[in-house]
């Protein structure tokens, strides 16, 4: 059996990121995978870490799963939050508590960061994930996600 063990993202990791962001992004009918904006948007959060932390799940020192928290502050709560996203493992490593376990990861360095408030959006229909957040504290809330997309300018 292998040693499963956790840990940031480097930027060495891209490219095995940007792997498991396109088999999530396949499995999310809101998202569509583009190796360029998500290798672009990896390397923005790896290089500044006020805007958050990518946390990764190694077999063997091969990245299997991965985490994000973005960070912001949140006036309700007085201080530092984090949105959760980008949760996945890869198919062959689920179901051996990987999942649940970098999740707890991630839930303790928060907590050591000084994050006040975890939030996440979930595919309604994910009732394994949705089961798996429940156990480990999380919620349902009585707000509703709402989104505005809005485009690049071409212009600059």
């Amino acid at each position: 059996m292998l040693q499963t063990t956790f840990g940031s993202a480097a930027p060495s990791d891209i490219p095995h990121l940007v792997r498991l962001l396109g088999l999530l992004f396949t499995q999310e009918p809101e998202f569509s995978p583009n190796a360029e904006k998500q290798s672009e948007a990896l390397d923005a959060i790896l290089h500044d870490r006020s805007r958050g932390r990518i946390f990764v799940a190694r077999e063997a020192g091969k990245v299997v799963g991965m985490a994000s928290l973005l960070y912001t502050i949140s006036t309700a709560e007085g201080g530092k939050a984090a949105l959760f996203e980008d949760f996945i493992v890869q198919p062959e490593y689920r179901r051996q508590g990987i999942g649940t376990r970098l999740l707890e990861y991630v839930i303790q360095q928060a907590r050591a960061e000084g994050v006040l408030r975890i939030t996440l959006l979930t595919d309604l229909q994910n009732d394994n994930a949705q089961d798996l957040y429940r156990k480990l504290g999380f919620v349902n809330s009585s707000m509703q996600a709402m989104r505005l997309k809005l485009q690049k300018s071409s212009s600059a």
